[in-house]
């Protein structure tokens, strides 16, 4: 068999498999499984170098090959492309890294308001900002949260409100980028969860996550000693709901239906690094919303209760 047909074979064998069953990729050098999984609807770019390939070949065993990673691609992302018909709700929530270098949070409220949402999540707060967030957003969320540079702003009371402690080990006490409320809604007691884990880096040594996971540990560990049946987590997570790095998180709460709402970059999003996930709760429907000063997309989700 001739040398490309041989490699093209094994290069499509490999990305069925990788797509398929992406937890086989070891994470132990360079967390390189996190790296894939962070990414693995892209590997629709090698579905399509395999398939012109093929065709350029005019290959029937190449055609074959490439058939199989397709076949894998679609059965994972497939349902992301068909229409959703829409569902009942009874919540709005909006997720949103405003970003520490936003110029306008004013104009960023009025987008997100725009969605008539019943709570907000922001993170990368920064204190100068807060007057004019409050000034904006007060007239129809009068009830609000913040706690170091995460907030939450809502049309139905808050209780409880505390900061949640998922630092790494190694920054200091002023590092606060968690928090808790109870949302006391129609519907009863949600509890309210905004959190921003610690960003990760591509590097010589691979995908540095260590913070991330760590404390994505730490808000593992409160989410599942919450007395609260509800629970809504509003955060930007720094991955997919793809990631093993986030298990400690996912395996406690519902992630939302498959689909291609990607919120970072803003410029050409790639991921959604930003999460709306609930427990005793269902997210219906999930969109990106349009660009505002961050460089992230805030999200927006319809909420069963």
């Amino acid at each position: 068999m001739p040398t490309f047909r041989v490699v093209l074979l094994a290069l499509a064998a490999m990305t069925a498999t990788v797509m398929a069953f992406p937890r086989t990729v070891p994470n132990g050098i360079g967390h390189l499984g996190s790296l894939v999984e962070t990414f693995l609807p892209w590997f629709a770019l090698v579905v399509l170098v395999l398939l012109g390939s093929a065709w350029w070949r005019r290959s029937a065993v190449s055609a074959l090959a490439a058939l199989l990673p397709t076949a894998a691609w679609l059965v994972q992302f497939g349902g992301y492309v068909l229409p959703q018909e829409e569902q009942p709700h009874h919540l709005v929530a909006v997720q949103h890294n405003v970003s520490d270098e936003n110029t306008d949070p004013a104009s960023t409220a009025s987008e997100l308001i725009a969605t008539r949402p019943d709570l907000i999540g922001l993170e990368e707060l920064e204190p100068a900002a807060l007057p004019t967030w409050d000034a904006a957003l007060r007239a129809e969320y009068p009830y609000r949260t913040v706690q170091g540079t995460v907030g939450l702003w809502s049309r139905h009371p808050l209780a409880e409100a505390a900061p949640v402690d998922i630092r790494p080990h190694d920054v200091g006490p002023n590092w606060n980028r968690g928090l808790r409320a109870v949302a006391r809604t129609p519907h009863g007691g949600i509890a309210i969860y905004v959190a921003h884990l610690p960003s990760v880096r591509i590097g010589l040594g691979g995908f540095d996550s260590v913070r991330r996971d760590e404390s994505a540990r730490r808000l593992g560990a409160a989410l599942a000693a919450e007395p609260i049946d509800r629970i809504l987590l509003l955060g930007d997570l720094n991955s997919t709901v793809d990631d093993r790095g986030l298990r400690p998180v996912l395996s406690l709460m519902t992630a939302p239906p498959p689909d291609f709402a990607f919120s970072w970059p803003a410029r050409a999003p790639l991921a959604r690094i930003d999460q709306i996930l609930t427990r005793a709760m269902t997210v219906t429907e999930l969109q990106s919303l349009p660009r505002t000063g961050s460089d992230h997309l805030p999200i927006a989700a319809n909420i069963r209760l």
